[in-house]
C-alpha cells in the first residue's frame, strides 16, 4: 500500500534521483522534477500529498510555488528543502503556510520522519471527516427510512457493494432517494472520508457539464480566465455522483467512458493528461437500454457504468412505509414548533391511499406543505392538497372506472404544482425537485401543458432549453 503520493522538487541531481530512489523503496508514490515549471505541470495533473520543495531553483524561487500549493491545494503539505542554513528563510517559509523545513544536506531519515509525520496530520485530518460523516450519517434528513422487503433489498445491495471500489448504477423514478443510496454507498465505502461530489448532469449544457467534470485551461475559451480544476480531480481518491446520467449527450459519453476504462482525461483546452482515483456511482430514471437500442446511449458506457445495478422500488410498491416515512419528515422539518407534530388517522388513510408518482419526494413536500398550513400539531385531512382527498384524483374515476396509470397519475400531479404555482415553470420544477429543462420534457412526453387560463410564458432557452435529437448545442 502507498503510504503517500510525493513530488520532489530539486535541482541537485544526485540528492534528487537517491532520495527519489530510497523513497520510492520506502512505499512512497514519488514524482521527481528539477524545476518550477515541471512541478507546475505535474501539479496540474496529480493531486499529491507532500511536496518537498527547494528554495532556490533554476527558474525561480520555491517559495512562489508554496504560495500558489497553500492557495489551490491546501491539503497537500510543503517541506521547504534549504542548502542555506537562513533561519530567516526558514521562517518565512513557515509563515507562508510550509508544514515544515529540512536543511541540506538532509539525511534520510530525517526526511522520513517528516514525511510520517505529515501522513499522520492527514490521516487525522480524514479521520476527522470521517468522523463528522457519521455524525451527518446519524441527522434524520439523511437515513433511509423504511423496513419492508423492498427496502430491505436495496439496503442489502448497498451493503454488498460498498466494500468494493465497483461502479455502481443506481435505478428509479424521480424522487425515489438515488441521491440518498449513492450516499449511503459511499459512507460504508474505504473511501468515506474523501470527498463525496454531486454532478447533476441534466442540469447542465454539454459544454458547461463538460467544464465541471474536467476543468479547463486558462485561455481555453471566453471567460477562462485562470486554470479551473475539474470535478473529477476535486473527487480524487473518493466518490463522484454522477445524477441523470441518461441527459449527457453522445460527444461527452466518449469522454466519461474514456475516464471509467483508464482514470485518464484532459482539461478544456489542455493538452497533458490528468491522471485521478475516483469510484463512479450514477443514477438515472431513464430507460437506458431503450436509448441503446435508439442509439442515445453509448453500449459500452452501459455496461462500463451498469457493473452492479441498485434499483430503487417506487413508494407505492411499499406503502407500509409511509406511517415511518411521515414521522421522519416531520421530525426532520426545520419549520419551528412543528416537529412534535402528528398526523391524524384519517390524514394517514389519505395518504397511504395515494398512488405518489413523485415518490419520497412527493410526500417530503407534502408533509411540509401541511406542516405549513395546520395551525395545531396535529395534520388532517384538510391539510392535504385537494387532489389526494378525492378518490377519483388517484383511485378510481368518478364512475368506478379502474386506476389510472403512473403516465396519468404523474400528468394530473404536475398539472396540480403548475396550479399552485401558477403556471410558473421554474417554480413547479424546484418544488417537483426536477429541472425546468426536465419539465419541460415531461410536458411533452405526457401530452400535457399548462393548465387552462394561464399563459404559457417564453419557452426555455440556454441549459434549460430541450434539445432535438442530433441538434448540436
Amino acid at each position: 500500500m502507498v503510504k503517500a503520493r510525493v513530488l520532489l522538487v530539486d535541482d541537485e541531481d544526485s540528492f534528487r534521483e537517491i532520495t527519489s530512489d530510497e523513497l520510492s523503496h520506502l512505499g512512497y508514490a514519488l514524482d521527481a522534477c528539477r524545476t518550477l515549471g515541471e512541478a507546475r505541470r505535474l501539479i496540474a495533473k496529480k493531486m499529491f500529498d507532500v511536496v518537498l520543495l527547494d528554495v532556490r531553483l533554476p527558474d525561480g524561487n520555491g517559495l512562489e510555488l508554496l504560495a500558489e500549493l497553500h492557495a489551490a491545494h491546501p491539503a497537500t503539505h510543503v517541506v521547504v528543502l534549504t542548502a542555506f542554513g537562513t533561519v530567516e528563510g526558514a521562517i518565512l517559509a513557515m509563515k507562508q503556510g510550509a508544514f515544515d523545513f529540512l536543511m541540506k544536506p538532509c539525511k534520510l531519515g530525517e526526511i522520513e520522519a517528516v514525511l510520517a509525520r505529515a501522513a499522520r496530520v492527514q490521516s487525522l485530518a480524514r479521520e476527522n471527516v470521517a468522523l463528522q460523516r457519521d455524525v451527518d450519517r446519524l441527522k434524520p434528513s439523511d437515513r433511509i427510512v423504511g423496513t419492508t422487503a423492498p427496502l430491505r433489498e436495496v439496503t442489502e445491495l448497498i451493503d454488498r457493494v460498498a466494500g468494493t471500489d465497483s461502479t455502481v448504477l443506481i435505478r428509479g423514478e424521480s424522487g425515489v432517494g438515488k441521491e440518498l443510496v449513492a450516499r449511503a454507498v459511499h459512507r460504508a465505502s474505504l473511501r468515506a472520508g474523501r470527498p463525496f461530489v454531486v454532478v447533476d448532469c441534466a442540469s447542465l449544457h454539454e459544454n458547461l457539464l463538460q467544464s465541471e467534470l474536467f476543468g479547463h485551461e486558462k485561455g481555453a475559451y471566453t471567460g477562462a480566465v485562470r486554470l479551473k480544476h475539474g470535478l473529477f480531480e476535486v473527487a480524487d481518491r473518493g466518490t463522484i455522483f454522477l445524477d441523470e446520467i441518461g441527459e449527457v449527450t453522445l460527444p461527452l459519453q466518449v469522454k466519461l467512458l474514456r475516464v471509467l476504462e483508464t482514470g485518464v482525461f484532459r482539461h478544456v483546452g489542455g493538452t497533458t493528461d490528468v491522471t485521478v482515483d475516483v469510484r463512479v456511482i450514477a443514477a438515472t430514471n431513464r430507460d437506458l437500454e431503450a436509448m441503446m437500442r435508439a442509439g442515445t446511449f453509448r453500449e459500452d458506457l452501459y455496461y462500463r457504468l451498469n457493473v452492479f445495478s441498485i434499483p430503487i422500488p417506487p413508494l407505492r410498491e411499499r406503502r407500509e412505509d409511509i406511517p415511518q416515512l411521515v414521522e421522519h419528515f416531520v421530525r426532520s422539518s426545520g419549520i419551528i414548533g412543528k416537529r412534535g407534530a402528528r398526523v391524524s388517522p384519517e390524514a394517514m388513510l389519505v395518504l397511504e391511499g395515494y398512488s405518489w408518482p413523485g415518490n419520497a419526494r412527493e410526500l417530503q413536500n407534502v408533509v411540509e406543505r401541511a406542516l405549513i398550513l395546520c395551525d395545531g400539531d396535529v395534520i388532517r385531512p384538510e391539510h392535504l392538497p385537494i387532489g389526494m382527498r378525492h378518490p377519483s384524483a388517484h383511485a378510481a374515476d368518478a364512475n368506478g372506472g379502474p386506476r389510472p396509470t403512473l403516465a396519468e397519475a404523474e400528468r394530473r400531479y404536475i398539472r396540480e404544482i403548475l396550479t399552485e404555482c401558477n403556471g410558473h415553470r421554474h417554480k413547479a420544477a424546484v418544488i417537483l425537485g426536477i429541472s425546468e429543462r426536465n419539465l419541460y420534457r415531461k410536458l411533452k412526453e405526457l401530452d400535457t401543458d399548462l393548465p387552462d387560463g394561464f399563459r404559457r410564458g417564453p419557452e426555455p432557452t440556454g441549459v434549460d432549453a430541450p434539445r432535438r435529437p442530433g441538434a448540436r448545442p
